[in-house]
């Protein structure tokens, strides 16, 4: 197999006319890659996501051929999937008001040009789920940019119906997750077209690195909330004398420890099965 790409967490090759995502069990902030990996972090997030995928296949296809057809050595971290075009947009809801979006809304009281009203706070709930997209950054960070750039990249009728989308998967696994005592307050997703020209779902969804997930009975505006994700870790950092360039630091043991028991305790919340690793 040939290696197409080592991104921050997984890695892409191609298998004939299929491609193999391998989740690693490296972990990033800031859009550095810390030496320290978490354990079973990449299986977690392969697993969640394929529990996803299934319980949304009825909201839109995803690119999921097989999670048993890999190569051993990634048996349980690694997906057979369709080949797409990828599309230029990260696709982003948010309930919740939190990280880059609070940032945002403090400079003018705006996410992506929708305007919110006066007055709220970090963690604070949002009258609907909004659609937030940024750009798609190969290097540095993304951009919040409107729904008008959107349709001006990728068209009207494709925008319109990703937005859709997103808003119908952020919709459909905040219900899911507040039945289980988890807030989704936001999301992260991504679309490619197919060869013949369907818009499928990609890479990951709804998982620990993707969203923010809080538990619904310790949720108070006002503060930061505790985390199912790596917001840990990026706490963490934030302590440290570090200018956010790499080399990243080592992450110490129990912050690792502490990070993979809130990746498996979502994980298992969410799903209702044991994790075994």
């Amino acid at each position: 197999m040939e290696l197409l790409h080592s991104g921050k967490v997984r890695d892409v090759y191609a298998d004939g006319d299929d491609l193999i995502l391998v989740a690693s069990d490296r972990v990033s902030v800031y859009d550095v890659v810390l030496p320290t990996l978490i354990p079973d972090k990449g299986k977690i997030l392969t697993q969640l996501s394929l529990w996803w995928f299934e319980q949304l296949a009825d909201v839109v296809p995803n690119h999921v051929i097989s999670a048993d057809q890999v190569p051993d050595e990634w048996a349980g971290r690694a997906i057979r999937c369709r080949r797409l075009t990828m599309l230029p947009v990260e696709w982003i809801a948010r309930g919740y008001l939190a990280g880059l979006g609070l940032k945002e809304y403090e400079k003018g009281g705006t996410v992506s040009g929708i305007a919110l009203p006066d007055g709220l706070v970090e963690a604070s709930r949002l009258p609907e789920p909004i659609f937030t997209p940024t750009t798609k950054a190969s290097e540095g960070h993304d951009e919040f940019i409107t729904y008008d750039d959107v349709v001006a990249e990728i068209g009207a009728d494709t925008a319109a119906r990703l937005k859709d989308v997103t808003l119908e998967v952020y919709k459909r696994g905040a219900a899911i997750a507040a039945e289980r005592g988890i807030i989704i307050a936001d999301t992260k997703l991504e679309f490619g077209r197919a060869a013949d020209g369907t818009l499928v779902l990609a890479d990951e969804v709804l998982t620990s690195d993707s969203s923010r997930f809080w538990p619904a009975d310790e949720w108070e505006p006002g503060r930061a909330q505790r985390s199912y994700d790596k917001q840990y870790v990026r706490d963490w950092s934030s302590t440290l004398d570090w200018d956010r360039t790499p080399p990243g630091p080592a992450i110490p043991q129990d912050v690792v420890d502490a990070t993979r028991a809130r990746y498996i305790e979502v994980y298992e919340r969410l799903t209702g099965r044991p994790w075994r690793s």
